[in-house]
């Protein structure tokens, strides 16, 4: 455990010095963790992992939930505080089979080469595939379901704590298992997916390829979070004290700032923990109870980002309106790291890249996967396909220099047939929403 937790504190430092480099352009894809939501506006996201699961709630520390599975406690709970979660959902683990199971209180608990959920040699009690009709009663009730993968294998390897593990070897197989699961919620329950966390957090993929590709092409979110909610840790041996370790760290943040919690996307687990208990049972309404007392309303991520789509953007003054329509809309303005920046000063690759869709680019990214001469590029450039797709790779050169007025009309008049109307020689990028605004209209 002590390795385990070692591994979380240095990968949590390789995901800053990431989110430095990922914060300086544009992409398909955005990393959510948290939003920008006016000041006092008390609204939280929950999001639940590994389920949905028919297995019971271990221990039974509520009476009223003898008998009752994890999930259906949770729906109800949730209902309690009229809140609604977004559920990160397998589609089974029944397929990652010949294996063995490992040590409880550890990482591989529920497998050596594969986990399996909600626990060994159970797998059909758990997932999408498997508990149909959990998943109607999440989607009645409200909850959001994001794509957890249909078999919850890792997308390329983690040596320090999981490198017994099997997994993915290129993007193709991660992008078949994501999909797999995509389209059993489309076609059983008429439900379209916008976001997905990848098991474990992992994210490179052997072949050069990243989580944040693959999504790019299902058209996806990348689901993050930005505080623990503590349901995955081993137990303490000490059930009260397990749930108190979940409760407090919540209770602490916002007695010391009661607007600490605003925009953020709580992490919690729809599955047991690493000794196969269940304390978010008990510890989830006790979470509620405080939210509650400090005014919060929790709500699916799907909303949050629908109404606040960025982290550090929420000034109507600065064209704020617009950025949210061409959001909704799917167009590609915000950084990886879900920043918007509105004050910083339009580049050439940002006056390109602003001016296409999100679904434009999936399809550009799945049309040169087998081209090795596009993929290299594409992996080197982070806006190679934005000038592939307008056929202006000539500018690809200056795509870091500020974009002047003359870059901006020459391109749109080339691209699009109109002619914007920009008052200086550069601009900023809230300035440029006015700009992209015309596209809408066009």
């Amino acid at each position: 455990m002590k390795l385990y937790t070692l591994a979380r504190k240095i990968n949590k430092k390789i995901k800053q010095r990431r989110r430095e480099v990922a914060g300086r352009y544009l992409s398909p894809v955005r990393g959510l963790e948290r939003f920008a939501v006016p000041q006092n506006e008390r609204i939280v996201s929950m999001t639940f992992d590994d389920g949905p699961t028919n297995m019971p709630v271990n221990p039974v520390a509520d009476p009223g939930l003898e008998g009752v599975s994890l999930t259906r406690a949770l729906i109800g709970i949730m209902n309690d505080y009229d809140a609604r979660g977004t559920f990160n959902v397998i589609g089974t683990t029944e397929h990652n089979y010949p294996d063995k199971m490992g040590s409880l209180h550890k990482p591989t608990w529920s497998g050596v080469r594969h986990d399996h959920y909600p626990m060994f040699g159970k797998d059909k009690y758990a997932g999408a595939e498997n508990q149909k009709e959990l998943v109607r009663e999440l989607l009645k009730n409200g909850h959001e379901i994001s794509n957890h993968g249909y078999r919850h294998v890792l997308f390329g390897r983690n040596n320090i704590v999981y490198g017994s593990r099997e997994h993915f070897t290129n993007i193709h197989d991660v992008v078949s298992d994501l999909r797999q699961l995509h389209e059993l919620m489309k076609n059983e329950f008429d439900y379209e997916m916008t976001m997905s966390r990848p098991p474990h957090y992992i994210d490179r993929i052997p072949d050069g390829f990243t989580s944040y590709d693959a999504y790019a092409v299902l058209g996806y979110d990348y689901l993050a979070a930005s505080f623990d909610g503590g349901g995955w840790m081993p137990t303490v041996g000490d059930y009260k004290e397990d749930v108190r370790k979940m409760v407090d760290p919540l209770k602490n943040t916002l007695r010391a700032d009661a607007n600490a919690l605003c925009g953020q996307i709580i992490f919690q687990k729809d599955g047991f923990n690493m000794s196969l208990m269940s304390p978010v049972a008990t510890a989830l309404r006790e979470q509620l109870e405080v939210l509650s007392g400090y005014g919060y309303k929790v709500v699916t991520v799907r909303e949050l980002k629908d109404k606040y789509p960025f982290e550090d953007f929420n000034d109507f003054s600065k064209n704020f309106e617009i950025a949210r329509e061409l959001d909704r809309r799917g167009y590609i303005i915000g950084y990886r790291t879900n920043e918007f920046k509105p004050d910083k000063t339009l580049t050439v690759g940002e006056m390109v890249m602003m001016t296409m869709k999100k679904s434009d680019y999936g399809k550009m990214l799945m049309n040169i996967i087998g081209s090795a001469s596009d993929r290299k590029k594409h992996l080197k450039h982070p806006y190679y396909l934005g000038f592939l797709y307008y056929d202006r790779k000539d500018l690809m050169e200056r795509s870091d220099e500020e974009a002047t007025k003359e870059d901006i009309v020459s391109f749109f008049g080339d691209s699009f047939g109109i002619v914007p109307s920009v008052s200086g020689n550069t601009i900023k990028r809230f300035e440029y929403l006015e700009v992209l605004s015309e596209l809408i209209k066009n």
